[in-house]
C-alpha cells in the first residue's frame, strides 16, 4: 500500500498521485502543468497501459488535462468522477485538444517556412474523445465499489461545479486504511456553490495548500463594486470588457450582474446588454444549470424555487459562432462583454481588446489572477501600447481590477477543513502549493495541531502500511530567471539587450533623423520576434 507523488509537489499545478493497493495501480488526478516548472518532475513509475483506473477530483485542466495523453499512451481503465465533473470534462478536454491541435498547426506553419521539424500536438481531439468514453459517473456521498478491497466516496469540496474530496477505503492483507484526497478545497460564502463539506475520519490525508500561508482577508462587496464600474463605463458611452475564465468565474459574474440588475444599482441604463462571448463558457453555463440540485447552495436553490434563474437575466446574450462574436463590436451601443481567456493569452478576448483598448470611454476589468508575462499582466502594469494581430494598439481605456472571489480556501479555511478530522489523521501530506505555501502549512500542522505532516517532492514514495518513506524524489530546482529557462545563450541575449539600452540612452541630443532611423530598426526587430 504505497503513495507515489508525481505532480503538484511543491508546485501548484499538474496534480497527479499514484496509489498502489490491492494489486491495483490507481491515479488520483492526471493534470496538466501550467506556467513555469520549479522542481524536476518524476515520470509515472509504471507505463500508462498498466494503470487500472483514475479517481478524478474535478474538471480543472491542472487536474484533468493529461487524461487524453494518458489514453494516447495506452491507458484504458475507468475514470471515476462526479456526474458534473464528467460533463464539464467532456467540454474542457475537447477544448484543450483543440488548443493543442491549433497550437501545433500554427507552429508547423512557421516550421515549414524555416525548414524545421514538424511539431506534433500533445494529444488530439480523437484522444480526448477516447478519454471521455472512459468516464464513470458517481454520486456524491455514496460508496462506490472499485475492485475487491477498494471503495471510494465523493464529498463536495465546494471549489467548482462537481468538485470533490475523495475518500478511499482500502482493505489489504487484513489491514484497513482510509485515505482522503482533498482535491481543491473551496472558499466559503461563494455565490452559487455549496461550501465545502467536512470529513470526520481518515488514517492519511493528502491536502492542497494553494493558500497555505495567507488569508484572503475581508470579503469585499462585489455587487456594489461591479455596479460602480458598470455605471461609470456606460455613462461614458463605452464598453466594459471583462476577460474571464470560462468555467466557474464567468458563471459567478453572471450571478453578480443579475443581482446588479435586479436591485437597479445601475441608473439610467436599465436594460444594458451583456454578451458572453466564449463557446466554452456557454456550454459550461448549460452544465451549471443542469446540476443545480446536487451542487448549488441553499440561497441559489431558493432563487430557483421562486422561479429565478440565477445565471440568466434580461439583456443577456450568448455568442457562439465567429459571426456572432464579430457582430458584438459592430454595434456601438454601450455594453458589457465577458470573454475568454481570462489572462488574454488566446481566444476571442484579444479581438475585443483590439476593438476597445484604444477607446478612452471603455473599461477593461480584470477579475482573476494574471500571471507574469501574460497580456493581462502587461495591461495591469500600465502598458501604454500593446500589439494585437500585428497591429500596435494604444491603451486609452480605463484598466481596473476587482480581486476575484477566490475558488480556494485560504489558510483559515484549510485549517478548519483539516481540523474536522477526529481523531487526528496518522499523517498529512501537503501538496498543490508553491514551496513557501506548502512548507509553511505543513509546519503549522506539525507545530500547532500536532499532526505529523510532510510536504513531499516529486518522486517521493510513502509506504502506508509501515508509515515510512521508501523512496526519495529530487529536490533539485530547475534553474530559471524571471525571463524563462536558464541557458548561457539566453544570458548572452540578455546582455545584448542591456547593451542596446545603454546605446539608446547615449543617443540623447542626436538628430531626429538618426533617432527615427534607429527606432525603426528596433521596431523591425521587435515585429520579427514578438510572437515567437
Amino acid at each position: 500500500m504505497k503513495l507515489y507523488f508525481i505532480g503538484a509537489a511543491h508546485e501548484v499545478t499538474g496534480s497527479c498521485i499514484l496509489l498502489s493497493a490491492c494489486g491495483k495501480k490507481i491515479l488520483i488526478d492526471c493534470g496538466m502543468e501550467q506556467g513555469r516548472d520549479v522542481f524536476e518532475n518524476a515520470p509515472l513509475p509504471y507505463p500508462p497501459a498498466s494503470i487500472d483506473c483514475v479517481f478524478l477530483t474535478h474538471a480543472h485542466i491542472d487536474h484533468s488535462g493529461k487524461l487524453p495523453l494518458l489514453v494516447k499512451e495506452g491507458f484504458g481503465g475507468a475514470i471515476f468522477a462526479t456526474e458534473a465533473t464528467c460533463e464539464l470534462c467532456g467540454i474542457m478536454l475537447r477544448d484543450s485538444a483543440h488548443i493543442q491541435e491549433s497550437e501545433a498547426e500554427w507552429r508547423n506553419r512557421k516550421a515549414k517556412r524555416a525548414g524545421e521539424t514538424k511539431v506534433e500536438p500533445l494529444y488530439t481531439t480523437d484522444d480526448a474523445e477516447d478519454a471521455i468514453r472512459l468516464f464513470r459517473k458517481c454520486d456524491y456521498d455514496k460508496l462506490t465499489d472499485v475492485c475487491e478491497g477498494i471503495k471510494i466516496r465523493f464529498t463536495d469540496a465546494g471549489h467548482l461545479l462537481g468538485s470533490s474530496s475523495i475518500e478511499v477505503f482500502i482493505k489489504e492483507n487484513g489491514t484497513d486504511k482510509k485515505i482522503v484526497f482533498s482535491g481543491d478545497v473551496g472558499n466559503v460564502n461563494k455565490p452559487i456553490l455549496r461550501d465545502p463539506q467536512y470529513i470526520k475520519e481518515a488514517d492519511y490525508v493528502v491536502t492542497e495548500s494553494t493558500y497555505g500561508n495567507r488569508s484572503h482577508g475581508a470579503v469585499p462587496d462585489y455587487v456594489t463594486a461591479f455596479a460602480e464600474i458598470i455605471q461609470r463605463t456606460l455613462d461614458r458611452g463605452g464598453n466594459l470588457v471583462i476577460p474571464s475564465f470560462a468555467v466557474g468565474r464567468t458563471q459567478e459574474l453572471l450571478y453578480f450582474i443579475r443581482e446588479v440588475k435586479e436591485k437597479g444599482l445601475v441608473k439610467g441604463h436599465p436594460s444594458f446588454p451583456v454578451f458572453v462571448d466564449s463557446p466554452l463558457a456557454v456550454e459550461s453555463t448549460k452544465v451549471f444549470n443542469e446540476h443545480s440540485i446536487e451542487c448549488f447552495d441553499e440561497e441559489t436553490k431558493s432563487l430557483i424555487r421562486s422561479g429565478v434563474n440565477p445565471l440568466v437575466f434580461d439583456g443577456l446574450h450568448f455568442a457562439v459562432t465567429s459571426e456572432e462574436s464579430k457582430n458584438i463590436n459592430f454595434d456601438m451601443s454601450p455594453k458589457v462583454i465577458i470573454s475568454a481567456s481570462g489572462m488574454c493569452e488566446a481566444g476571442r478576448i484579444r479581438h475585443h481588446l483590439k476593438h476597445n483598448l484604444w477607446r478612452s470611454e471603455c473599461t477593461v476589468l480584470f477579475v482573476g489572477y494574471q500571471s507574469e508575462g501574460t497580456l493581462g499582466r502587461v495591461l495591469l502594469e500600465g502598458a501604454k501600447e500593446v500589439k494585437l494581430f500585428g497591429e500596435n494598439i494604444e491603451v486609452k481605456a480605463e484598466i481596473t481590477t476587482i480581486n476575484g472571489v477566490s475558488g480556494h480556501a485560504d489558510v483559515n479555511g484549510l485549517l478548519k477543513w483539516i481540523g474536522s478530522f477526529s481523531p487526528k489523521p496518522q499523517r498529512v501530506f501537503v501538496v498543490h502549493g508553491d514551496e513557501l505555501s506548502a512548507d509553511t502549512y505543513a509546519a503549522r500542522l506539525n507545530n500547532e495541531l500536532f499532526i505529523p505532516s510532510y510536504a513531499p517532492y516529486s518522486g517521493d514514495v510513502w509506504d502506508l502500511t509501515t508509515d515510512t518513506q521508501t523512496e526519495f524524489g529530487s529536490k533539485k530546482k530547475i534553474e530559471k530567471n524571471k525571463f524563462g529557462a536558464y541557458s548561457p545563450v539566453f544570458e548572452a541575449l540578455l546582455a545584448a539587450g542591456e547593451r542596446l539600452m545603454a546605446v539608446i540612452k547615449r543617443q540623447i541630443g542626436h538628430p531626429n533623423k538618426d533617432l527615427k532611423k534607429m527606432t525603426k530598426q528596433i521596431n523591425d526587430i521587435c515585429d520579427k520576434w514578438e510572437d515567437n
